[in-house]
């Protein structure tokens, strides 16, 4: 995460592919500017989230020619693609042109994407805003004070303020009219269906049964099987095999784990059982998945 402070003009151009981007408007204003879609206007209190991986640019007027352009891994380039060099580094987490600049950008990027974050970001839009009006940001304080604290400690910090962030906004979007929330995040304030999301969301790797669900629900199968189905629009076992083997996905991106101690974490008997179903959803072996996104 970083702070941008920027005097007009200024505008960047981002081309990093990153499957998320946040943007907190703390002084001044931005443009946001995507190559398809709409222009969108950003003011102080505001907050962006720009979904990947389609490049953008950020810029205090919409006709500002870039001055910087950043690739993936956070490398920073001149628009001709020459190296910047660290020349607009104005100190901890502090980048732009001056540190008092009339405009003040917190950013926050995921650089991978996940299946299991992909289930909810993918029913977002390519870009979403929400203004104060709407939504008032409780985190602000906290991030402002946290970016230029250079003390031990301080991205992991970080990271759990932006997670917070993303957290409490995605909330506030799906709880407005005009967003579409995927069908199994409005199944959660089911009082019966929402609970036995959470069981199999917490807790995969149990063996869990129809039988088993509906007893915790305190429902009949057949009840429970009818109202899983037609909220979340599929069985409960389908269901549970989707996060089973998006939860194995991450592993075998993310981690370092054999093939048998995912499949053991994701709730698979053996790392067969767990190739076979992997390989009927995405179409590869675990290795062949675990080579590509390495």
């Amino acid at each position: 995460m970083i702070r941008a402070c920027f005097d007009p003009p200024w505008a960047v151009r981002v081309e990093d592919r990153a499957p998320l981007t946040v943007m907190l408007v703390v002084r001044g204003g931005a443009w946001v500017l995507p190559d398809r879609g709409e222009r969108t206007r950003l003011r102080a209190g505001d907050l962006a989230i720009a979904r990947g991986p389609d490049p953008y640019t950020c810029a205090d007027a919409p006709d500002t020619a870039p001055q910087a352009l950043i690739l993936p891994g956070q490398e920073c380039h001149h628009p001709d693609g020459r190296p910047l060099n660290g020349s607009m580094d104005l100190g901890v987490r502090t980048w732009g042109d001056r540190l008092d600049g009339g405009t003040v950008l917190l950013i926050g990027t995921y650089p991978m994407p996940g299946e299991i974050g992909g289930r909810l970001l993918d029913a977002l839009p390519p870009l979403l805003t929400l203004t104060p009006e709407v939504w008032d940001c409780p985190l602000t304080p906290y991030l402002c004070a946290e970016i230029v604290r250079d003390q031990p400690g301080q991205e992991i910090v970080l990271d759990r303020l932006l997670d917070l962030l993303v957290i409490a906004a995605l909330r506030a979007w799906f709880a407005r009219p005009e967003a579409a929330a995927p069908a199994w995040y409005r199944a959660l304030a089911d009082p019966v269906v929402g609970g036995v999301l959470r069981l199999l969301q917490d807790d995969p790797a149990h063996p869990w049964t129809v039988g088993a669900l509906a007893a915790k629900a305190g429902v009949s199968r057949a009840a429970l099987a009818r109202r899983f189905t037609g909220l979340v629009g599929e069985p409960p076992m389908t269901y549970l095999t989707g996060w089973r083997l998006a939860l194995a996905a991450d592993r075998l991106r993310d981690t370092d784990d054999t093939l048998d101690a995912v499949a053991r974490k994701v709730g698979y008997g053996s790392a067969f059982a767990l190739s076979t179903a992997f390989k009927r959803l995405y179409g590869v072996s675990p290795a062949e998945y675990r080579g590509r996104v390495g």
